[in-house]
């Protein structure tokens, strides 16, 4: 069996911004009896993953030496004698059903349960499956089988130039339905036009409800898929045509959330790890993501992909510009 007895991960010691990110030699031992050894070729960074080291995540990091990282892809080096799904060789995507203060993911090699991983799609690289993952399982989890986004259904996407949100507008379009996307300023519009979406709402200059009635008929989007939250959600339900739902997939926005208590409508609070820790969500999820991959309506939008772990912090420093449209990559 093939191991190593340390390897290099991205870490951090204290709270605070990129510059708190080191890439230090960290012990590996040798895969347990349900545990696989992973080769890592590609890493994705998550929204999550800012906050979770600066402090503002739903849970702590453990410090020092916090571990960080939900999305990797890489090849299997060693598997222990009871794990059935995977053997060397193969190439696989970490599943984001862990807490990645300890299991993180952003590293040379990493030890993961058996249940924390899923097989590549067929034919992707390690770039487009670090990209894909999470952000097409949230967006599928969300919009499929939590919302049952039907075809012809009009969706408004906030914060729709990140990773998660690039997807939603892939994913609501494969479905047949009709991807509203909201940015800040114009500078993102016509990308997002180009990627797909149907209408595209700046906010720091377009008044959110007026415009989807406007686009709507008066009547308001059937679905809301939401990554802000704070006080700003009273507009986005009031976007809703009644009856409509919504689903609050982030918190960038750390104030309370403001809602009107006679909304006729269903608000779900979705965490994509609920989801996929199911076997069988991981199987409908890699089939969605498989074919979708191979038809060309699903295709991760990539911002930019730095080469090697020593760039973690200008990867983050990237991601806190909100410049950028996509999924950032760092090549391992």
């Amino acid at each position: 069996m093939t191991t190593t007895s340390r390897t290099h991960a991205v870490v951090f010691h204290e709270l605070g911004g990129p510059e708190v990110l080191k890439v230090e030699e960290v012990p590996l031992g040798e895969p347990g009896p349900t545990e696989v050894l992973v080769r890592v070729e590609a890493i994705g960074l998550n929204r999550a993953e800012a906050l979770f080291r600066s402090g503002g995540y739903y849970y702590r990091p453990t410090l020092p030496g916090s571990r960080i990282g939900y999305e990797a892809a890489g090849i299997v080096e060693a598997a222990g004698a009871q794990v059935t799904e995977f053997a060397p060789g193969d190439a696989v995507m970490a599943a984001a059903n862990f807490e990645f203060g300890v299991h993180g993911v952003h590293a040379e090699r990493v030890l993961l349960s058996e249940e924390m991983l899923v097989p590549r799609p067929r034919g992707a690289d390690a770039v487009v499956s670090a990209a894909s993952w999470l952000t097409y399982s949230t967006a599928y989890g969300a919009l499929v089988e939590t919302a049952h986004l039907a075809a012809g259904e009009q969706v408004l996407i906030t914060g729709a130039s990140s990773g998660v949100g690039t997807a939603a507008i892939q994913t609501a379009r494969r479905l047949g339905a009709v991807p509203i996307a909201t940015t800040r300023g114009v500078d993102k519009r016509q990308q997002l036009l180009d990627l797909g979406a149907e209408h595209v709402i700046t906010t720091d200059s377009e008044d959110l409800v007026k415009e989807v009635k406007r686009l709507t008929g008066g009547k308001g989007a059937d679905l809301a898929f939401d990554a802000i939250g704070g006080p700003g959600f009273a507009e986005v339900g009031n976007a809703l045509r009644p009856g409509g739902r919504t689903v609050v997939y982030g918190w960038l926005d750390p104030r309370p959330i403001e809602l009107a208590l006679n909304w006729p409508q269903t608000v779900h609070m979705y965490a994509n790890g609920e989801l996929v820790d199911s076997p069988a969500f991981r199987r409908r999820m890699l089939a969605f993501l498989e074919s979708g991959l191979r038809d060309g309506t699903l295709a991760p939008v990539i911002a930019e992909a730095f080469d090697g772990l020593e760039r973690i912090c200008d990867a983050h420093r990237l991601m806190e510009s909100n410049t950028h449209i996509g999924k950032i990559v760092v090549s391992v």
